[in-house]
């Protein structure tokens, strides 16, 4: 049974359709990726899942079935927007926020203070939420919606404000929680780390799902007839190939619909061309993202 469904979820404020009959699952121990442009529905539908809107028809399934209140203990949401108190100290805010998830204060102190050591916060325990960076304060966030140890983990932009570092840190803490088994549903805009983190994706455009399934599987569905080669040397006119791009050092042939990538790279070899690379075009998920919502159709 999957751990998250929607079912034709529509969802409307006056007239405007912020969710168009969307429909999408998200298994048990995945990582799955909520992808969309500004104002395409997304967090509407993240609204609905949670029981914050009622949708105007569809329904939704968490955990086995409707939301109710003791669910909400066993799911961990970190909204786009800051949801920590500012005006007392970090270490109090969180231990006050972990006691609404069914926390004693005594499990939340020793939690808490083993997260704000992970985080390179214990320092700054002290300090009141408003004197944190914005980096320091996604930290926090992130420690807010973990400290439960919930079965599903929502988050929506996990890694604004974040530099590189505690962003690997973040993507190692996601994958940790997914080989324990926890479902991450993870709303963001930066499309590299969704390639190198989820499993599954759906793009919502306009309300409506444009695009849905595994991440090979979409890269193969708009994968052109062409190879990437990666060679020191000039390269040159090749039969079978129709045009040559080059791009950050590399050459991307495109191939004429009758030409078998095989016979390229003979041809190369033939000519004592030195190949450093050479593999089958793949589109990044950018590309796909930009091809999907500026088509005529969507």
């Amino acid at each position: 049974m999957p751990t998250v469904e929607l079912s034709h979820i529509t969802k409307s404020f006056g007239p405007l359709k912020a969710v168009d009959d969307a429909s999408f699952t998200v298994e048990k121990g995945e990582i799955f990726g909520l992808l969309g442009p500004n104002g395409a529905g997304k967090t509407t539908a993240i609204r609905v899942l949670l029981d914050i809107f009622k949708p105007d028809s569809g329904t939704t399934s968490i955990l086995g079935g409707p939301m109710t209140e003791a669910k909400k203990d066993h799911i961990g949401y970190m909204p786009e927007e800051r949801g920590l108190y500012q005006d007392i100290s970090l270490e109090r805010c969180l231990i006050y926020l972990a006691t609404l998830k069914g926390l004693t204060p005594a499990e939340a102190h020793q939690r808490i203070g083993a997260y704000l050591e992970q985080f390179d916060l214990a320092e700054h325990r002290n300090k009141k939420v408003k004197e944190l960076s914005k980096g320091m304060q996604q930290k926090a966030q992130l420690i807010n919606t973990l400290i439960h140890q919930p079965e599903l983990i929502i988050i929506d932009e996990p890694f604004s404000g974040l530099d590189p570092v505690n962003t690997q840190m973040v993507k190692d803490l996601l994958r940790g929680q997914r080989e324990k088994g926890v479902t991450i549903l993870m709303s963001t805009h930066q499309m590299h780390q969704v390639e190198e983190l989820c499993d599954r994706l759906v793009l919502i455009d306009h309300g409506k799902v444009v695009l849905y399934g595994g991440l090979d599987e979409i890269r193969r569905q708009f994968s052109g007839h062409a190879v990437t080669v990666r060679s020191s040397a000039a390269l040159p006119s090749l039969p079978g190939v129709e045009r040559i791009e080059q791009h950050n050092g590399s050459a991307r042939l495109n191939l004429l619909p009758d030409t078998v990538p095989q016979e390229v790279l003979r041809a190369l070899v033939e000519r004592n061309i030195l190949i450093e690379q050479f593999e089958i075009a793949s589109p990044t998920l950018d590309e796909i993202f930009i091809n999907v919502v500026t088509r005529p159709e969507a």
